[in-house]
């Protein structure tokens, strides 16, 4: 599976949704953007120009509601299968919090940003993943097998983009 990104201005994402109603597309308004998701099985996307990303893991449906968390990690081309391999033998707890939605785990394709992508109810729902002990347990630094050296798999600082999947209401 794979997922698609553009950005722009909400007017005109609003109307590549209406011109792709076919398509599973997923609108997410943001402070600074807007943004539209495709998730599909194929290679190609309906976007001229997309970011594009493999989906290797995913927990539930993405649906047209919400809060969106993408937290954006940039990693080392040697520190892919590291990173990968951490998150795939991570702690499930996430699934069982109130309000989680959706999960998906995108590795770039011509990029070295991966995307967390968390779907909650709402942002108190995040905010109360963020607050709890299975959220400090999964972001506890796991360190080095004994007689292994440390080693940064990160190429920067990661940073964490929100929206909301709820379309606001014409006026």
């Amino acid at each position: 599976m794979y997922i698609y990104l553009t950005s722009g201005t909400s007017d005109y994402m609003e109307k590549m949704l209406q011109k792709y109603e076919k398509e599973q597309l997923i609108i997410l308004y943001g402070s600074e953007s807007t943004v539209l998701l495709h998730e599909t099985d194929s290679k190609k996307s309906v976007f001229a120009t997309p970011r594009k990303f493999e989906v290797i893991d995913s927990v539930n449906n993405l649906e047209q509601k919400g809060y969106f968390v993408f937290n954006n990690i940039p990693v080392s081309d040697e520190g892919r299968p590291i990173f990968e391999q951490r998150f795939l033998n991570r702690s499930r707890d996430i699934e069982q919090m109130y309000g989680f939605i959706a999960f998906r785990l995108l590795r770039p394709i011509k990029s070295e940003t991966y995307i967390v992508l968390t779907q909650w109810a709402s942002k108190n729902a995040f905010d109360s993943w963020k607050e709890s002990d299975a959220f400090a347990k999964a972001h506890s630094k796991p360190g080095p097998e004994p007689g292994v050296k440390k080693q940064n798999i990160f190429n920067a600082a990661s940073y964490v983009s929100t929206y909301s999947g709820k379309v606001p209401e014409k006026k």
